[in-house]
């Protein structure tokens, strides 16, 4: 079976690794842009270490999830200053952010350009300056992933940049910097990371090298997961997630994903909800969905997972429908009416998600009805729960 699989050009993983960031990043130049999320302070001990090893840092924080203006702003910032690498410090936002950054630093044009969807999808030809992703959540793999996704106000919707010569130089994962985060990003990256997970396992574009990550990644995740949101300052479970984490972002950008992400990618264009919380509300119905849809020779890879997630050889994918359902209840997951989705917003965000790059690696191709029929259901089903 012929495949392809890359990742970050290094990866340094364990417990208090931080500290060895101006050591490796000085190489590349004396003044680095650390793109952040909205509370810089968390940046402090970084830039304390890169003040150490004779580099200087100039912060540029970003509010929410990236958008096209987000990124235009960064540049201007990074060019201001002539900063030579750049270093992505905090969740799937300020790391995509900066791989953006980074790359368009030495591109011709604008960044609508080089878009899917909305803009030209010209490729990306030159490499970017150095980047370092630095996770401090354990969600979307970012670190590892070749493609950033970023919001554009003006056509409600998210789309990707996307290319190899997007993959970190560096990808520093230390989990002690998740130690201590609220429970509801806990929770609803941690979800993230499982649906990616999952829908790399059971993609049309699987390998033998995706599945091996996503089986560890899943156990993992299965195993861990409610312990890091309830016992904040577990350290082994907080390893076990950003391991999990990285697996999943090793495996997505390798094997695609799925419906899930196909639908965030609308839904988080219109009504600004957060990623994870949106995939982890619509990963049992489109789990269901595809499921049901799927040609028997391919319903054994449901089988599989559903094992993996269960730690049972004799699980079925309707158990694992089953904890999933529960699994969102326990962590506290909101309806996405929470954030203004209602009925008669399901045409158009289906419309929407079948055009969505995530769908091309969906198991089996689910029409305008299927599509609208799950988000129905993740609707119905999560007012029932809250009511």
């Amino acid at each position: 079976m012929p495949f392809e699989f890359s990742t970050a050009r290094r990866i340094i993983f364990g417990s208090g690794c931080l500290s060895q960031i101006g050591s490796l990043g000085r190489e590349w130049g004396q003044r680095v842009l650390v793109v952040t999320g909205r509370d810089p302070e968390r940046a402090a001990v970084l830039r304390s270490h890169l003040n150490e090893a004779g580099v200087t840092s100039l912060l540029f924080s970003v509010e929410g999830e990236p958008t096209l203006p987000t990124i235009e702003r960064g540049l201007e910032v990074m060019r201001a200053v002539a900063c030579d690498w750049v270093i992505g410090f905090g969740g799937g936002s300020a790391i995509d952010a900066g791989k953006a950054i980074a790359i368009m630093h030495r591109q011709d044009g604008e960044i609508l350009d080089y878009l899917e969807v909305i803009g030209k999808g010209r490729p990306l030809l030159r490499e970017g300056v150095p980047f370092i992703a630095v996770p401090t959540t354990s969600g979307t793999g970012a670190e590892v992933t070749k493609n950033a996704v970023l919001g554009s106000p003006d056509h409600g919707i998210k789309v990707s940049l996307r290319s190899p010569l997007m993959l970190p130089r560096l990808a520093l994962v230390d989990p002690s910097l998740t130690l201590g985060l609220p429970f509801e990003i806990t929770a609803s990256t941690g979800l993230d990371a499982l649906t990616q997970l999952i829908e790399a396992a059971v993609s049309s574009r699987a390998n033998p090298m995706t599945d091996a990550l996503c089986e560890k990644g899943i156990r993992l995740a299965a195993a861990s997961l409610e312990r890091s949101c309830f016992h904040p300052s577990d350290l082994a479970a907080r390893e076990d997630m950003s391991l999990a984490a990285l697996y999943s972002g090793m495996a997505l950008a390798n094997a695609g994903l799925g419906a899930v992400h196909g639908f965030a990618a609308p839904i988080g264009g219109i009504f600004s909800a957060p990623h994870g919380a949106i995939c982890a509300a619509l990963l049992p119905h489109v789990w269901r969905a595809n499921r049901e849809a799927v040609e028997e020779v391919h319903r054994e890879k449901f089988t599989r997972v559903s094992q993996w997630l269960l730690g049972d050889p004799q699980a079925t994918a309707e158990e694992a429908q089953v904890w999933l359902e529960k699994m969102g209840r326990r962590l506290r997951i909101p309806s996405l009416s929470v954030y203004g989705v209602t009925s008669s917003s399901v045409p158009e965000i289906a419309r929407r998600a079948a055009q969505a790059s995530s769908m091309k690696a969906n198991p089996v191709a689910l029409s305008q009805e299927a599509l609208e029929s799950i988000l129905v259901a993740a609707l119905a089903h999560l007012k029932g729960v809250e009511g």
